[in-house]
C-alpha cells in the first residue's frame, strides 16, 4: 500500500474538494546493502590496548605541563580532536586547579588577549563561574577594545570564539562580538565552537592538528585512532537501525514522507557521539525518524478532521481513535506506539527507571498539540504574531520529545514521581531555549520552501507581516533572537547542578545539531549537499592511519 496514491478517506473529503498536497521530497539516497556492508577494523584488541598505551603517554603529558597557556592550549587540542571523553578526570583536575592557582590572574594570561579570551571560553564552557571583567584591562574609556589588543589575529579569533560564551547584558562581550564580526567574513567562520557540533567538526580539527608545527604526535595518533575507533561503534548501530527501518515497512507505505533513516542517525551522533552513549543515539534516531513522519502528516498529508482525529488519539493513546482516519496515519500511530513503548520498557531495563512510559506519552501529545495549533493556522490563513508564533513553536519544534529521552537516558534510577518533577521543573528553561534554537534554525533553513508550497507560516513571515519588514530584515531580526537565546543556554549551563551536566550538553547539543542541519537550507528535505558530505566524512569513510 502506498498512501500517496490515495485511498478511501472518511475525514475531510467526503465532498472531494480536498486534495493531498505533495512537498516533492528527494528519495533516500543511501543504499541500504552499502550501509550494511561497512566495516571497520578498529575494535579489535590490539587497537584497544594501543589507544591506552597513547592515552598513559598523553596523560604523562598533562602531568609535565606546567604553564597556565600551554595547559589551557593541551586542553583546548583535545577537546577539539573528540578526546574530552577519554579524559574527562584529568580535564576536570586541570581545569580545577587553574581555578585554584589563580590562572585567570596569572601574569601569563591576564597580559595577553588571546590567553585571556581562551582561558575565559574553556572555564564557561565547563559551567565555571567567571567574570567579564577579565577583559577589562583591554578596552578603552568608552567600553572599546583598544587597537593594540586587536592587532593580533590569532587573539581576535580567540575573542570571537569567546564572545559566543556571553550571557544577557555583558557589554564587554558584546562589544568582543561587535570587534570581532569581520572575521566571519574574512575567515569564512560558519559557526562559533559553542554554536557548532564537536563530533561533526573533529576531522577537521585532526588535520590542522596534523599540520601544526610543533606536531603533537602522540595525541594525532590518539586522535585519528580514536576517531576510526568511534566509527566502528557507529557503523554498528547504524546497522541496526537501518535493519530496524526495513523491518517497518514504512519507507513503501509512506512515501509522502521523507525517508531520512540515515539522516536521523547524523542528528543522534551529534548529540551523543561517545561509544558507550549507543542506545541513548538508536533511541533518538528511532525518535526524530518518527518525528520527520509525523510533521509530514501534520503539513502535507492530512487534512484538518483527520489531524484532530489523530491528534485525540496520540493524546488519549488508544488505538480506538484511528478507525476512521487513512491506513497510512493508522500505521503511523500504530508505529509511534509500538516504538514509545519500546524505548519506554528499554529505558526501564537499562537505566533503572519505572515512570517513563507516561511522560513520553505526554510529550507526544503536546507535540502533535502544537502540530495541529499550526495546522489551524494554515487552514484559517492566520498569521499569528512572532510571539504567539514562538509560544507554540518551541514545542512544535520537537525540541521537548528529544531532551525527554536524553533525560531518561542520562539520569539514573528515579523511582518517585516527585523526582522526576523536579527534574522537569530544573531543566524546563533550558529545554525550552534550545528548542526555540531548533525551531529557528528550522525556520531559517527551510522557510524559502515552505514559503513556495505555501505551508503554515513561519517565525520569518510572521516577523515580516508583523513589522511590515522585508525577508532580509525579518532574517536578521531571527539571528538577534538565536543570538540572544544563546546567551540565555549559556547562562543555563552554568548554573544547573553537576549531576544534570551530562543531560545539559546532550540537550544543547541538539541545538548544536539544528544549526548544522539547517545553515545552508533544509538539511532533512534536500539531503544531496552539506548532510550527505558530512555522513560520508563521519560514517562511511575511516582516517588514513600512519
Amino acid at each position: 500500500m502506498d498512501c500517496a496514491k490515495g485511498n478511501t478517506e472518511p475525514f475531510g473529503t467526503i465532498d472531494g474538494s480536498f486534495e493531498r498536497r505533495s512537498a516533492n521530497y528527494k528519495p533516500n539516497i543511501w543504499n541500504y546493502d552499502l550501509i550494511q556492508s561497512l566495516t571497520n577494523e578498529y575494535t579489535e584488541d590490539r587497537h584497544t590496548g594501543e589507544a591506552q598505551e597513547l592515552r598513559k603517554e598523553i596523560i604523562n603529558i598533562f602531568v609535565k605541563t606546567v604553564d597556565p597557556v600551554a595547559k589551557l592550549e593541551l586542553i583546548d587540542r583535545i577537546e577539539k580532536v573528540g578526546l574530552a571523553y577519554i579524559f574527562e578526570e584529568e580535564i576536570k583536575e586541570a581545569m580545577d586547579a587553574s581555578l585554584c592557582s589563580n590562572y585567570k590572574n596569572h601574569p601569563s594570561i591576564t597580559t595577553d588577549l588571546y590567553a585571556t579570551s581562551l582561558c575565559f571560553r574553556l572555564l564557561r564552557q565547563h559551567g565555571y563561574v567567571v567574570s567579564q571583567d577579565m577583559f577589562e584591562r583591554f578596552v578603552d574609556g568608552t567600553g572599546k577594545f583598544t587597537k593594540g589588543a586587536l592587532s593580533n589575529t590569532k587573539a581576535m579569533l580567540e575573542l570571537y570564539e569567546a564572545s559566543h560564551l556571553a550571557l544577557e547584558d555583558e557589554h564587554i562581550l558584546n562589544e568582543a562580538s561587535l570587534s570581532t564580526a569581520i572575521l566571519k567574513t574574512s575567515y569564512a567562520l560558519k559557526l562559533p565552537l559553542q554554536w557548532g557540533v564537536e563530533w561533526y567538526n573533529v576531522k577537521r580539527q585532526i588535520q590542522i592538528l596534523g599540520k601544526e608545527d610543533n606536531t603533537n604526535n602522540v595525541l594525532l595518533k590518539l586522535a585519528k585512532l580514536n576517531f576510526n575507533r568511534v566509527q566502528a561503534a557507529h557503523h554498528k548501530d547504524l546497522r541496526e537501525i537501518l535493519r530496524w527501518w526495513r523491518n517497518l515497512g514504512l519507507a513503501e507505505s509512506l512515501s509522502f514522507t521523507r525517508n531520512r533513516i540515515v539522516e536521523s542517525y547524523l542528528w543522534a551522533v551529534g548529540v551523543a557521539f561517545e561509544p558507550r552513549e549507543g542506545s541513548l543515539r538508536k533511541w533518538l534516531a528511532k525518535v526524530t525518524k518518527m518525528i520527520i513522519i509525523i510533521d509530514d502528516i501534520y503539513d502535507v498529508y492530512g487534512s484538518l478532521e483527520e489531524l484532530e482525529h489523530f491528534t485525540a488519539a496520540v493524546n488519549r493513546w488508544d488505538t480506538k481513535e484511528i478507525e476512521k482516519l487513512p491506513d497510512c496515519m493508522k500505521i503511523c500511530f500504530q508505529t509511534l506506539h509500538e516504538v514509545t513503548n519500546e524505548i519506554a520498557f528499554e529505558i526501564q531495563k537499562e537505566k533503572g527507571w519505572n515512570l517513563v512510559l507516561p511522560y513520553l506519552q505526554q510529550a507526544w501529545a503536546d507535540f502533535c498539540k502544537a502540530l495541529l495549533v499550526e495546522a489551524q493556522w494554515y487552514n484559517k490563513g492566520y498569521t499569528p504574531s512572532l510571539q504567539e508564533y514562538l509560544d507554540n513553536g518551541w514545542i512544535s519544534s520537537s525540541g521537548p520529545v528529544l531532551s525527554l529521552h536524553v533525560l531518561f537516558s542520562v539520569t539514573h534510577e528515579v523511582q518517585l514521581q516527585e523526582q522526576v518533577t523536579y527534574l522537569l521543573q530544573k531543566t524546563q528553561d533550558l529545554v525550552h531555549y534550545t528548542s526555540l534554537i531548533i525551531r529557528l534554525c528550522n525556520d531559517e533553513g527551510t522557510s524559502a520552501a515552505e514559503l513556495e508550497r505555501g505551508d503554515a507560516p513561519s517565525s520569518i513571515l510572521c516577523f515580516m507581516r508583523e513589522a511590515n519588514a522585508s525577508e532580509e530584515a525579518a532574517r536578521k531580526h531571527i539571528r538577534s533572537v538565536i543570538s540572544n537565546t544563546w546567551k540565555k543556554i549559556n547562562k543555563e549551563c552554568i548554573i544547573q547542578s553537576p549531576l544534570l551536566k551530562p543531560f545539559v550538553k546532550y540537550t544543547t547539543n541538539t541545538a548544536r545539531v539544528a544549526h548544522f542541519i539547517y545553515q545552508n537550507g533544509d538539511g532533512f528535505g534536500v539531503q544531496d549537499r552539506e548532510t550527505r558530505d558530512q555522513i560520508s566524512s563521519l560514517l562511511v569513510e575511516p582516517l588514513v592511519l600512519d
